[in-house]
């Protein structure tokens, strides 16, 4: 045991394995049929999804925070939001691993995160800015590094959107 186990390293990917193995074995007949397999397999397979969910919501809730800050610059809140940011930031650095690069839809995330930040702002009669790219501009190991936050990315968006071919 002196090696890492899949399991330390790439945890949905090990919940995946496991869960196949576990429902290739659900399919012999001479296994004894007193495992609940599809559930044991179900709740192996809810580990992985947890650990992707975890980092999602992080990183869902800092872009949802740069975007206010972004759009309503002067609102009473931007100190909290950037409190919120370090805070999601942390979590985000301590659970991304490469690994879930592929497992999560950087663009969704990205589309949903402007429009649950638009819809809050709209609660106090404020808009999303616009011009906002219709693609992630921010990098999952971007989000997950040292040194990102509030100032960082409001940096980053500006670049992207003063590099956008029908910025003014």
């Amino acid at each position: 045991m002196d090696q890492p186990s899949l399991y330390d390293d790439h945890t949905v990917t090990w919940a995946d394995q496991q869960v196949a193995a576990l429902r290739s074995l659900a399919t012999r007949p001479e296994l004894s049929n007193v495992p609940d397999w599809e559930n044991v397999a179900e709740e192996i397979e809810g580990v992985g999804r947890s650990e992707i969910d975890r980092v999602e919501s992080a990183m869902s809730q800092m872009l949802i925070h740069v975007l206010k800050y972004a759009s309503a610059p002067a609102a009473q809140s931007t100190r909290s939001w950037r409190k919120e940011v370090l805070v999601f930031q942390a979590s985000a650095q301590r659970n991304y691993r490469p690994f879930l690069r592929q497992r999560i839809d950087w663009e969704r995330l990205w589309a949903n995160a402007k429009t649950i930040a638009d819809a809050s702002l709209d609660v106090f009669g404020g808009r999303l800015i616009g011009g906002l790219p219709d693609r992630m501009p921010f990098t999952p190991e971007e989000m997950s590094s040292d040194g990102f936050d509030m100032d960082r990315a409001l940096e980053r968006l500006a670049e992207v959107l003063k590099a956008r071919p029908d910025h003014h």
